[in-house]
C-alpha cells in the first residue's frame, strides 16, 4: 500500500478528508500538506503515492496551476481536486487538464468516500449532475490539447511562468542554466501557438491557470 496526500491549507478540512479516507483506503499511509511545496516534498520522499487530494486554492497553487504542475512532474499519480468552487466549467476544465476527479467541499462524507474509492479503482469521478450542465469551451479544449504535447520539463517551466517567475528564478528552481530555460520557453511558446511569454501567461490567466497577481500585472 502506498501513500495518500491530503493537501489543503485549512486544518479542519484536512482532518475531515483524512477521516473520509479511512474507509475506502484502509492500510494506506496518509500525509497532509498545507501548501504545494510540501506536496512536492512528500512526493519526492515517498516510494509510492496512490493519490493526491489537492485544494484548488492554497499557497503555491492558484486556480488550476497546481494541478498543471503536478501532472507535468508526476503524471502517474492520480490527482483529485477538492474545492469550494463548484461550477461545471471549472470541474470540466480540471478533468481536461488531467485531474482524476473533482470533489466539491460541500459534498457529504458518503460522496467523498465514493469519489476516493472510484479514483483508487482507476475511474474518473465528478459530481453526478455535472456532465449535463457542462457547455463546450473550444478555447480551453484546444489549450488543454496543446498542454498535453508538453514534455514534463516544459510543463514545469510553463507552470512557473504562470506563477510569475523570471527565467533566472526558474533556472534556480530546476537546477539548470538560463540558456536551457530559454530553450524550454521557446518550445513552450511554439507548442501553445503564442509569440511571447506574456501572451502565454495571459492565456493561462484567462483560463484559471496563472496567478491572479501575475495576470493582473500583465
Amino acid at each position: 500500500m502506498g501513500m495518500i496526500i491530503v493537501a489543503d491549507d485549512h486544518p479542519l478540512f484536512r482532518d475531515a478528508l483524512c477521516q473520509a479516507i479511512d474507509a475506502p483506503a484502509p492500510g494506506r499511509t496518509i500525509e497532509t500538506a498545507g501548501d504545494l511545496a510540501r506536496v512536492e516534498a512528500l512526493v519526492a520522499g515517498a516510494e509510492e503515492v496512490d493519490l493526491i487530494l489537492l485544494d484548488l486554492a492554497m499557497p503555491g497553487s492558484r486556480g488550476l496551476s497546481g494541478l498543471l504542475r503536478l501532472r507535468a512532474e508526476h503524471a502517474e499519480i492520480p490527482v483529485v481536486i477538492v474545492s469550494a468552487t463548484e461550477d461545471s466549467a471549472t470541474i470540466r476544465r480540471a478533468v481536461e487538464l488531467g485531474a482524476s476527479g473533482f470533489i466539491p467541499k460541500s459534498s457529504g462524507m458518503a460522496d467523498i468516500r465514493a469519489a476516493i474509492s472510484a479514483v483508487l479503482d482507476g475511474e474518473i469521478w465528478v459530481p453526478p449532475d455535472i456532465e449535463s450542465q457542462a457547455e463546450e469551451d473550444g478555447e480551453f479544449t484546444e489549450l488543454a490539447q496543446r498542454l498535453k504535447t508538453l514534455t514534463p520539463q516544459q510543463g514545469r517551466v510553463l507552470g512557473m511562468l504562470g506563477e510569475g517567475l523570471l527565467n533566472k528564478q526558474i533556472a534556480y528552481e530546476l537546477g539548470v542554466s538560463e540558456a536551457t530555460v530559454k530553450a524550454h520557453v521557446s518550445a513552450v511558446l511554439l507548442k501553445l501557438g503564442v509569440e511571447s511569454r506574456t501572451q502565454a501567461v495571459i492565456a493561462l490567466g484567462r483560463l484559471g491557470l496563472a496567478s491572479g497577481e501575475e495576470s493582473a500585472a500583465l
